[in-house]
């Protein structure tokens, strides 16, 4: 897990989002979903379901492991 300013980070989905040139609104759209609570992902603030982290991978087209800090 990397850490940002000691806060923990778990999700890379701001880094898939820009690699995949889509932004927040796009996928707030894509999920039917707040664009504060992606926003919120992005910054690490908050983390999706697990079920959520499977409709973003698909959403973007990236295998769902894509979308998390790799433990190794």
């Amino acid at each position: 897990m990397a850490f940002t300013m000691d806060k923990p980070v778990y999700n890379r989905i701001k880094a898939v989002l820009a690699e995949k040139g889509k932004t927040n609104n796009w996928l707030a759209d894509e999920l039917d979903m707040n664009t504060n609570t992606i926003s919120k992902w992005c910054r690490n603030d908050m983390q999706p379901r697990v079920e959520t982290l499977f409709q973003i991978a698909k959403a973007l087209d990236v295998d769902v492991r894509e979308l998390l800090v790799s433990t190794k």
